[in-house]
């Protein structure tokens, strides 16, 4: 999905300013245990499914929701891994944006994994022992406290 029509009618107020934005990321998991990661188009790093809440909306249907939308799949929540701030970010266009991110934990439960928007170049699975280089910190980050598979959510870095 491109930048969702809120984000636009902001920005046309605000130029590059920077903007808080609520976030989510989900890592998604498949019954062999693998992790589903996406290239991202505008950096070109791999990263866990993430995208920006809409106004009003709940942070774990925002999740499920752009796991559809970026790859195709059908995700069940399992729970909260995390919540984090992430540093301010610099898109290519030069807008500035720093999110508040809810991370979740889900398990995959239909659907072929493949590129479905505009925001990805590639999707795949990958092992958590096989992860690839070319990952964003953030992602890394959010893996790590999903996969240690404790109860409780992670809330400082």
């Amino acid at each position: 999905m491109p930048i969702p029509e809120f984000i636009v009618a902001l920005r046309e107020k605000v130029g590059h300013a920077p903007l808080w934005l609520s976030g989510v990321s989900v890592v998604i998991r498949d019954d062999d245990g693998r992790v589903l990661l996406t290239r991202r188009a505008d950096n070109g790093q791999w990263a866990v499914v993430s995208g920006v809440l809409e106004p009003g909306e709940e942070p774990s249907a925002a999740a499920v929701r752009e796991a559809k939308e970026e790859t195709g799949v059908d995700a069940e929540l399992i729970r909260i891994t995390s919540v984090d701030v992430t540093e301010p970010i610099t898109y290519p266009n030069g807008d500035v944006t720093q999110y508040l991110d809810v991370c979740f934990l889900a398990r995959w439960t239909g659907g072929d994994a493949h590129v479905a928007d505009d925001e990805n170049l590639e999707v795949a699975w990958f092992a958590p022992s096989g992860l690839p280089s070319d990952m964003t910190e953030t992602s890394r980050l959010r893996l790590a406290k999903a996969l240690l598979d404790k109860p409780e959510a992670w809330f400082l870095r």
